[in-house]
């Protein structure tokens, strides 16, 4: 992928899941080259913070000449500090890309040999070991970006080719040569949002297809219950008028198409004129009925938080600013994270509520007294003896309700700190971790939810009456998990359905 000053989800996926290299273009090069000597020569003689100044508080202090390149190390060194278990590889390469596309604005006054150097990176599969706590989201994710700086000089650890390594061998193994910083290099590799807004993005994309697989199970559940089609109908979800529900609805309406087991109303009870009651629901649960009005808020969310996340991931995150246009370097709070800290919070709640609603499908399916067509849990074996998926609801029930309790926000949790120089900060970071989280949680949910949906489909013996959508889901599901009658351990089966999840969409 030739590096622009602004690219799409579609590039992002290609170069974080599909592998493609990224390259710098020659006008790229030159002109991050001119801002990076624009800044060199506006520098002299003057009081810029960050190039002859100490950091944050530390800015009161003027730093001689002789000591300048030392400056920009120091801040490296002295802000890895990070703690916790590593970020994801994939999380960390989608914060260098994040950073890669600020420096590819030329306003920050890096060198290109600095923009080369994080592409080779990427291209090269280096990844920086990053710890997964440190940043408040304020002066951007000063402490996890360090980790990667921290690489990038050379310094620190990487995972390459599976392995957790040195950094200093790693890149003489690859031919690569450290960074030597210059002007303010040590400062702009540190100082922005790209780690929140790298994980925010994965978070998206993941989300994105747990999105596509809710639907397809809610399609395959409501087959199950025999339901009538007409809660997905145009004419009904059009009169909210929220886009959202509207692209729901559709969307089940295609995965519907060719079901032999959805129920058409008007074919049924507009023409029973003398029953006094009814064997089948006239209309059935919630969980089942408002699955447009559930899901569209949850999708218009994240098309909200992918804006927001693109417009992040393009934009100039850094403080100061090199203008050459103006010729002027500003200062200001672009590093600030709280765009990405609260669509983190807002999505978390969206994904919240969609494995909520799959809990409620799930326990539709395993309470008999309430669907009336099941057996208990779904067994298929002998009741007592054998206990279905008894046992899997406890997790989805405990998982379901940590997500409940992840949701609360961060975005309002701002903690002065650092001599209160940073008075009000966006603890963004911490909301992309949660919401990670949250996502995570989802999968496993939803993976013990599409256990349970095709255990019922045999048990109803309706496979071959299936829509064709939904009975790929059945045969996806069915190569990982076999229909069971006996009980066996299924922690295997969750984790394999969970990367099926994360990993796959079911509508493509």
């Amino acid at each position: 992928m030739d590096i622009c000053k602004n690219i799409s989800v579609d590039d992002i996926v290609r170069v974080l899941y599909g592998g493609e290299p990224t390259v710098l273009p020659a006008s790229c090069r030159e002109e991050i080259a001119a801002c990076h000597e624009f800044l060199k020569d506006f520098s002299k003689e003057k009081v810029i913070y960050g190039i002859n100044t100490g950091f944050g508080p530390m800015a009161q202090w003027r730093i001689e000449d002789a000591h300048l390149k030392e400056l920009q190390y120091n801040i490296i060194r002295s802000h890895a500090t990070g703690a916790g278990k590593p970020l994801p590889v994939v999380c960390v390469r989608a914060a260098m890309l994040a950073r890669l596309q600020t420096f590819v604005q030329a306003r920050s006054g890096v060198s290109p040999q600095l923009v080369e150097l994080l592409a080779d990176f990427l291209n090269a599969g280096i990844t920086p070991v990053v710890p997964e706590h440190g940043s408040v989201g304020a002066s951007g994710d000063l402490v996890q970006l360090a980790h990667i700086a921290l690489a990038l000089i050379g310094e620190g650890e990487v995972f390459y080719k599976g392995e957790r390594r040195m950094t200093g061998e790693v890149l003489a193994e690859t031919g690569l040569k450290p960074l030597e910083v210059d002007v303010r290099e040590g400062l702009a590799v540190t100082n922005g949002t790209a780690v929140m807004t790298g994980i925010g993005l994965v978070n998206l994309l993941t989300a994105e297809r747990l999105l596509s697989w809710s639907l397809v199970a809610s399609v395959l559940m409501n087959e199950i219950a025999s339901s009538y089609d007409d809660f997905m109908s145009e004419v009904l979800n059009a009169l909210k008028h929220h886009e959202g529900q509207r692209e729901i609805a559709a969307r089940m309406r295609t995965i519907a198409a060719g079901s032999r087991c959805l129920r058409r109303r008007e074919e049924e009870l507009y023409h029973t004129q003398h029953a006094s009651t009814f064997e089948h629901k006239v209309q059935p649960y919630y969980s089942l009925r408002c699955i447009p009005q559930i899901l569209g808020p949850v999708l218009d969310t994240m098309r909200t938080a992918e804006r927001v996340l693109v417009e992040e991931l393009n934009a100039v995150d850094d403080n100061p600013v090199v203008d050459p246009a103006t010729k002027n370097v500003y200062h200001g709070g672009n590093f600030h994270g709280d765009y990405v800290s609260f669509e983190m919070d807002k999505l978390k709640i969206a994904v919240t509520k969609m494995t909520m609603l799959a809990e409620r499908q799930m326990n539709y399916l395993f309470h008999d007294r309430i669907n009336g067509i099941l057996p208990p849990f779904v067994n298929m074996g002998v009741l007592g003896l054998n206990y279905g998926l008894q046992a899997s609801q406890f997790t989805a029930t405990s998982t379901t309700a940590e997500c409940q309790t992840l949701s609360n926000p961060m975005y309002v949790h701002s903690i002065p700190n650092n001599n209160d120089n940073q008075d009000i900060v966006s603890m963004g970071t911490n909301s992309a971790l949660l919401c990670r989280r949250v996502v995570e949680n989802s999968s496993q949910v939803l993976a013990i939810h599409l256990m349970a949906l095709v255990q019922a489909v045999d048990c109803l013996s309706i496979a071959d009456r299936l829509a064709p959508a939904t009975r790929r889901l059945y045969d996806r599901v069915r190569g990982i998990v076999p229909a069971f009658r006996e009980d066996t351990p299924k922690y295997r089966e969750i984790e394999r359905l969970q990367t099926l999840l994360s990993e796959t969409d079911p509508e493509k």
